[in-house]
């Protein structure tokens, strides 16, 4: 037997982990709570799929490659993550995610992103998935994801 989320508890876990809102109806009549600190999650990008298993250093593009790379933070809140989709639940950046300019390195092409727990280290990945299309990256090259351009899907 097997089964799959409703659509309205998949939208409730996004707002949990994005926005930093109850989800209700889970538990006491409060239900699953926020943080009291939302904190940030961190966006890292990646030269091939990190994988099912892997954390936010597998296959994480590296500074030997990308010489001034580093994930980048952002708030879980409303303000910064948009909840939608009536088929399948979606979260959406509303800004722009700029990486820093590459300042040197052998370069590196980027296919994956990904969405973690930590600014540094091995981070657990909450999502990942591919780059609409690969990125090369070297010197003087600025990834960014325009804002509703990081799209995640909870199916």
């Amino acid at each position: 037997m097997s089964g799959e989320k409703n659509n309205t508890w998949s939208t409730a876990l996004l707002t949990l982990v994005f926005q930093n809102t109850a989800a209700a109806n889970i538990g006491n009549t409060g239900g699953l709570q926020p943080s009291t600190v939302a904190g940030s999650l961190y966006i890292s990008l990646h030269t091939s799929d990190p994988g099912i298993t892997g954390n936010q250093t597998s296959n994480e593009v590296t500074t030997g490659a990308y010489a001034s790379y580093t994930r980048v933070g952002i708030v879980r809140s409303s303000a910064q993550w948009t909840i939608s989709g009536s088929t399948s639940a979606q979260v959406v950046n509303i800004n722009p995610v700029t990486f820093p300019q590459c300042t040197g390195g052998t370069g590196a092409t980027l296919t994956y992103f990904a969405v973690g727990t930590a600014l540094t280290g091995t981070g657990e990945i909450l999502y990942s998935g591919p780059l609409t299309s690969s990125l090369a990256v070297s010197n003087n090259i600025t990834p960014a994801f325009a804002g509703s351009q990081l799209i995640i899907t909870e199916d």
